[in-house]
C-alpha cells in the first residue's frame, strides 16, 4: 500500500463524484437546512426574558451540533455503501485490480474520498457555528473537539458502509444494511440499555443513623436501616457507549463557569427587578453528558467516570476493522466469488 496509489483512487472517485452534478444541490440543501434551523432556534431562545438571557450561543449551538450529526448520519452511508460492488456491476473495478494498484490502496482510496466528502458537509457546517459563537458561551475549544469527534464518528460508519458494499452483491442490500448499522447505533443501543436497566433492578439494604437530639457518648443514637429497590446502571453503561450522541455530548468539553463581571451585571440587573437567565445550565449536549456520567457512576460514588473514551475506541476500532476486511475482499486473485458475482 503506497501514498501515491491512494490518491489516485481517491481522485479518481472524487472526479466521478464530482461530475454528478447532484452533488452540488445537495451541498446546497444541506447548508440551507442548517441555516434555516440556527435561525429557528435562535428565534426560541430569544423569547427567553424577552431577549435578556445569557449565552444564547449556548442553545443554539447545542441544538445545532445534535441536528449535524442526525442529518449526518443519514447521509454519509450513501457516500460508500455501494461503492465497491457497485464498480463491480458497471465493471469497473476489474480495472483498478489489473493495475499496479494494491488492495489497501483501493480500500483506503475509496475511503479516503468518502470520508472526504463527508467533511465537505460538515465544512459547510462553519458558518453557523461561527454565528452561534457570536451569541456568547461557546468557546473555541469546544467547536474543536466537537468537530474532530463528528469526524472521527463519521469516518467509523463510512468504513463499516464501505465493508458492507465489498461483502455483499447487491447494492440494494449493502445500502440498507447500512442504514441498519447507523440505526442499531442510534435507536439500538438506546433500547437495548433501557430493557437491560429493567432487568438490573436489586433490593438492597441501607443503614443510617437516626435522629436523637439527646443522643451523648455513652447513650449513643441507633442506626436504623431500611430495604428498597434500585437499577444499576453502572452495570450495563456499556450498552449506551457506542451511541454516537451519547459519545457527541459526553466529549464536549464543560462550559467556562460564570465571570465576575457577568455575575456582578446579572445581580445588578437583579436589584432593578430584570431577571437575566444563564443559558449555560440548559445546554443540550452538557445536559446529555451529564445523564451518561450518572448513568456510569456506582452507587455511593461522588461522580461518574467519562463514557465517551470508551465509545469512541469502540467505534473506531470497528471502523478500522472493517477497513481492513475491504482490503481483504479486495485482493486479487480472490479464491471464491458469491454465486452469480462477476469479476470483471
Amino acid at each position: 500500500m503506497t501514498l501515491q496509489g491512494i490518491i489516485t483512487v481517491a481522485e479518481q472517485e472524487f472526479t466521478i463524484r464530482i461530475r454528478a452534478g447532484r452533488w452540488r444541490w445537495l451541498l446546497g440543501a444541506w447548508f440551507a437546512v442548517l441555516t434555516l434551523v440556527t435561525l429557528l432556534i435562535r428565534l426560541a431562545v430569544q423569547t427567553v426574558d424577552q431577549g435578556r438571557a445569557q449565552d444564547k450561543g449556548v442553545i443554539v449551538y447545542g441544538g445545532l451540533t445534535l441536528l449535524v450529526l442526525g442529518l449526518a448520519l443519514l447521509v454519509v452511508p450513501t457516500l460508500s455503501a455501494q461503492s465497491v460492488n457497485g464498480d463491480r456491476e458497471r465493471g469497473t473495478l476489474a480495472t483498478l485490480q489489473v493495475t499496479r494498484l494494491s488492495a489497501g490502496d483501493i480500500a483506503v482510496g475509496k475511503f479516503a474520498a468518502a470520508w472526504g466528502t463527508s467533511l465537505v458537509f460538515l465544512a459547510m457546517t462553519l458558518p453557523p457555528v461561527l454565528y452561534t459563537m457570536t451569541q456568547g458561551g461557546v468557546p473555541f475549544g469546544r467547536v474543536a473537539v466537537v468537530t474532530v469527534v463528528v469526524a472521527l464518528l463519521l469516518g467509523s460508519v463510512i468504513a463499516i458502509s464501505l465493508c458492507l458494499s465489498s461483502l455483499l452483491h447487491r447494492t440494494t442490500t449493502s445500502g440498507v444494511l447500512a442504514y441498519l448499522v447507523v440505526f442499531a447505533l442510534t435507536v439500538g443501543t438506546t433500547v437495548t440499555f433501557g430493557l437491560a436497566l429493567a432487568l438490573s433492578s436489586e433490593r438492597y439494604t441501607q443503614t443510617v443513623p437516626g435522629y436523637c437530639p439527646g443522643a451523648s457518648a455513652t447513650d449513643p443514637c441507633p442506626y436504623s436501616s431500611y430495604q428498597g429497590t434500585r437499577t444499576r446502571a453502572d452495570r450495563v453503561w456499556w450498552l449506551l457507549a457506542p451511541n454516537p450522541f451519547v459519545i457527541l455530548a459526553d466529549a464536549a468539553p464543560k462550559l467556562p463557569p460564570e465571570t465576575t463581571a457577568e455575575r456582578l451585571q446579572r445581580e445588578a440587573l437583579a436589584l432593578r427587578g430584570v431577571h437575566v437567565t444563564n443559558l449555560r445550565d440548559s445546554d443540550p449536549l452538557s445536559g446529555l453528558g451529564r445523564a451518561v456520567r450518572g448513568a456510569h457512576k456506582a452507587p455511593g460514588a461522588s461522580n461518574g467516570s467519562p463514557v465517551w473514551p470508551w465509545g469512541l475506541g469502540f467505534d473506531v476500532l470497528v471502523g478500522v476493522g472493517a477497513l481492513w476486511v475491504t482490503a481483504r475482499r479486495l485482493r486479487t486473485p480472490s479464491r471464491d466469488l458469491p454465486l452469480g458475482q462477476r469479476v470483471a
